[in-house]
C-alpha cells in the first residue's frame, strides 16, 4: 500500500517525524511510506488565491497519489500545531487531496497525556467541509513520554508500543482498502448514471 505520512510539526527536531520514519522503516517490505516534511510550507493566506506555492502542488500530488494517509500530530497547548492547521487549510482551499482519503491519526508527546487532545481536535478538522477525509475511528495510537521511548537512532525501544503500533497500522490498512473500494464503486456508479443520460 502507498501511504503518505504527514509529520505535523515544523520543528527541526520532531518526535512525530521520527515516529513516521520508524513506521516507514518498519513497513518497508510491505508498504511504500512517503514521509512528508512540512517545514517549507508557508502559513496559509487567502491572498495566495490562484497562485499557491509550489510546495502545495507537491503536497497535492503526493497525497493524491497515495492509497491512504497517516498524520502524526504533536500537541501544543492542548491543540494541534499552527503549522499542521495551516497545511490542512492549504489542502482544503484550491486543492482537496484529502477528500474521501482514508486517514489515520497518530501522535507522540513528551508529556503523560500523549497527543490525545490534539488527535480529537484533528479528527473534527479533517471531517469539516472542504476537507472531507475518511478518518479511521479504530484504535488510537499515541506515545507518552516519547523522549524515553524513541532512541537517538529513531527506534522505538518499547516492545509493547511496537506491537500495538503494528496492530493499529494493520487494522487501518484493512479500513483503507474498504474505503477505497467504496469510493471506486461510487465513482463507477456515478459514471454509469452519467452515461445513461447521453
Amino acid at each position: 500500500m502507498k501511504i503518505a505520512a504527514i509529520a505535523g510539526s515544523n520543528a527541526n527536531h520532531s518526535y512525530n517525524r521520527m515516529l513516521l520514519e520508524f513506521i516507514a522503516k518498519q513497513y518497508k517490505d510491505t508498504d511504500e511510506v512517503d514521509v512528508i516534511d512540512i517545514r517549507d510550507v508557508p502559513m496559509f493566506n487567502e491572498n495566495y488565491k490562484g497562485r499557491a506555492p509550489k510546495v502545495i502542488a507537491d503536497l497535492d500530488q503526493r497525497i493524491g497519489s497515495a492509497d491512504a494517509v497517516i498524520i502524526a500530530s504533536p500537541e501544543y497547548n492542548h491543540s494541534i500545531t499552527s503549522a499542521l492547521k495551516s497545511v490542512v487549510e492549504w489542502l482544503s482551499y484550491e486543492v482537496h487531496p484529502l477528500e474521501n482519503k482514508p486517514v489515520m491519526i497518530v501522535g507522540a508527546s513528551t508529556h503523560e497525556q500523549g497527543s490525545s487532545r490534539s488527535q480529537v481536535q484533528l479528527r473534527d478538522i479533517l471531517i469539516s467541509p472542504g476537507v472531507n477525509a475518511q478518518v479511521y475511528q479504530g484504535s488510537e495510537f499515541f506515545m507518552s513520554d516519547v523522549a524515553n521511548v524513541i532512541d537517538e537512532d529513531g527506534n522505538i525501544t518499547d516492545e509493547m508500543s511496537i506491537k500495538f503500533l503494528d496492530k493499529c497500522i494493520d487494522d487501518f490498512k484493512i479500513y483503507a482498502r474498504s474505503i477505497n473500494r467504496m469510493v471506486e464503486e461510487r465513482a463507477a456508479e456515478a459514471a454509469k448514471k452519467e452515461a445513461a443520460k447521453d
